[in-house]
């Protein structure tokens, strides 16, 4: 039989333990841990996160629904402020690896050879390394041509940094060009917060 919880106690756990995580939690992965063996339905915990998104709209901290789900993350325009808090600086990518990432988020998938092809210049094996280490990117498969080259695509760890929920809330393309520059300087500035 599972226990009841009344909606201020399951208001505080879903907060607590959406506060707590390490990565994004998502609704079914709420039901399968925390609210394991409580009395709280779909629709239930669905009406509570929407009430915890509302409740922190106007705060310095909000409440986001990412690919993988739900986290605690700062307002963007504070960043520069907050920064001040960790001396040691988010490591620089550079405009390559930017263009890169770029590429492989609008044209996935995408081989390194049709990413040197468009950029006019070689793809050097560290730039694709850092986009897998930092788990922004994958190999998704290879393309059917002589060879087989590998074929990369962005990852939800891509989406959850910068606060996405799926690749078409990207910026349209003229914008992300105006944008380049100015995320070179602040990747890495907006980060979750636990």
């Amino acid at each position: 039989m599972a226990t009841k919880i009344n909606d201020a106690q399951l208001t505080q756990l879903i907060e607590a333990a959406i506060f707590s995580a390490d990565k994004p939690l998502s609704a079914a992965q709420l039901q399968a841990t925390v609210l394991e063996g409580l009395a709280v339905s779909k629709k239930r915990l669905n009406a509570v996160l929407e009430q915890l998104i509302a409740d922190y709209a106007g705060r310095g901290v909000s409440l986001n629904l990412t690919a993988s789900g739900y986290r605690f993350q700062t307002k963007p325009e504070l960043s520069d402020y907050l920064a001040r808090l960790w001396p040691e600086r988010s490591p620089r990518y550079s405009r390559a690896v930017l263009e890169t990432l770029a590429l492989i988020a609008y044209r996935q998938p995408i081989t390194r050879g049709e990413i040197e092809d468009i950029r006019g210049v070689s793809v050097s094996s560290q730039i694709m390394r850092t986009l897998v280490d930092r788990e922004w990117v994958k190999l998704v498969g290879h393309k059917e041509v002589p060879g087989r080259p590998g074929l990369y695509a962005t990852t939800d760890v891509f989406l959850d940094y910068f606060g996405l929920q799926n690749l078409s809330q990207l910026p349209e393309l003229p914008e992300f060009q105006a944008m380049s520059i100015d995320l070179a300087d602040t990747v890495g500035m907006t980060e979750e917060i636990h």
